[in-house]
């Protein structure tokens, strides 16, 4: 086997895209500190960036660090349109697409009713549909897009793409998503499910900006769990980290659509509750009746979203003691019940963990709301943009 030699030259215009992609404000000095390259060799990489439309330089702008004599370093950064990314939220009854520029600002959003469970072909169908609009009523080049990302409402494994889908989403079972989304719109594809994506958002954009551990809980038809450790997505071997909605809970429990008795999911997710309201009021109550009647402080509702919020609360504990997170960012449908359902979790938390741990983890609403999903999961693209912009500087270059 023939090693192949390592070209330093690309090797340091990566670092440097690294660089100002972590700190969307730089400059020179601050480049040459941050990378460990020469003043030579950044002035050089930064003049190649610059003529080829990735790196733009402000004359007379704010400097990162003061200077006593000499010329003002010039301020520099990467040019937003120089790349972009699609997000595409696939959930149980809605498809979600966005465009976002290289620093995540969305430019497109388009967001449509779907039931979504038993039909890929035509949900993937109305993906790529949304994904030749974005770009249509954008102008952005397909050349210009990194990839799309996508977030489902399903387990997914590592590697194959494949998604865990039985019982939860039957038309989906063993469907190579990354596979489907590359051959209808021909551009890269990366998938997780939703909780990851939120996850991600979050700790991108939101409310974890500033927790290198964390654990965001999606409480909508399904729980699930995103975990970042050490600033990081813990996916665990075959990505199926997080899936707190089928951890047990109650031994004679309701059947789960997993298959297993007593799950988180059969007590405390939207569909659950609005049962248990139909079944002891004895007219119908749907999911999406909840917000109402929390906001109208209907005492029945309140109390099962408190109850719902004190079983999330013991699920979490089992989290909190095996991961020891600072933060938890609860989204999804049952987040704008607020501290209705926080208070109750930070209870269920704090009696089922070592003082320690569960006095020290906050646990808070997100700070992107119904957007979390589709935001993070062109995160996921986003978050290798230098990689893959160090390899493309003639499409980042094409006129818009």
């Amino acid at each position: 086997m023939i090693d192949t030699p390592v070209n330093l030259r690309e090797v340091g215009r990566l670092r440097v895209l690294e660089a100002l992609h972590a700190a969307p404000r730089s400059s020179r000095p601050e480049l040459v500190r941050v990378t460990g390259l020469s003043r030579a060799t950044v002035s050089s990489l930064i003049a190649d960036l610059i003529a080829v439309g990735l790196v733009t330089e402000d004359e007379g702008a704010d400097e990162t660090e003061p200077r006593r004599t000499g010329r003002p370093a010039q301020s520099l950064s990467l040019v937003p349109s120089a790349g972009y990314a699609i997000g595409a939220d696939i959930g149980h009854q809605h498809v979600r697409v966005i465009l976002c520029d290289l620093f995540g600002a969305v430019l497109w959003e388009h967001w449509v009713a779907k039931e979504v469970d038993r039909a890929p072909e035509e949900t993937l169908d109305l993906v790529a549909v949304l994904v030749g609009r974005a770009l249509q009523e954008t102008g952005v080049p397909r050349t210009r897009v990194l990839g799309i990302g996508a977030g489902i409402a399903s387990p997914v494994e590592l590697g194959s793409g494949a998604l865990g889908a039985e019982g939860i989403m039957p038309g989906w079972v063993g469907l190579r998503l990354t596979d489907e989304l590359r051959r209808r719109t021909s551009l890269p594809v990366r998938v997780t499910n939703d909780a990851n994506a939120g996850a991600l958002a979050e700790r991108m954009y939101g409310a974890g900006r500033d927790a290198g551990d964390m654990v965001y809980v999606r409480l909508s038809a399904g729980i699930g769990a995103g975990i970042v450790s050490n600033g990081r997505l813990l996916l665990g071997a075959r990505g199926l980290a997080g899936e707190i909605g089928h951890l047990p809970l109650t031994a004679d429990g309701l059947i789960c659509r997993c298959g297993n008795r007593g799950c988180l999911e059969t007590v405390a997710s939207p569909v659950a509750i609005a049962r248990l309201l139909s079944d002891s009021w004895g007219h119908p109550v749907a999911p999406r009746d909840l917000p109402g009647l929390i906001q109208q402080r209907n005492t029945g509702a309140l109390r099962a979203v408190r109850d719902a919020g004190d079983a999330v609360g013991r699920a979490l504990s089992m989290l909190v003691t095996l991961l020891n997170p600072q933060l938890v960012v609860v989204g999804g449908d049952l987040a704008s019940a607020g501290e209705d359902i926080l208070e109750p979790m930070r209870a269920g938390v704090r009696r089922h963990t070592l003082p320690s741990a569960g006095e020290g983890v906050r646990i808070v609403t997100g700070g992107l709301g119904d957007g979390a999903e589709v935001r993070g999961a062109a995160g996921l693209v986003l978050a290798d943009a230098p990689q893959l912009l160090s390899g493309a500087p003639a499409v980042a270059a094409e006129p818009a």
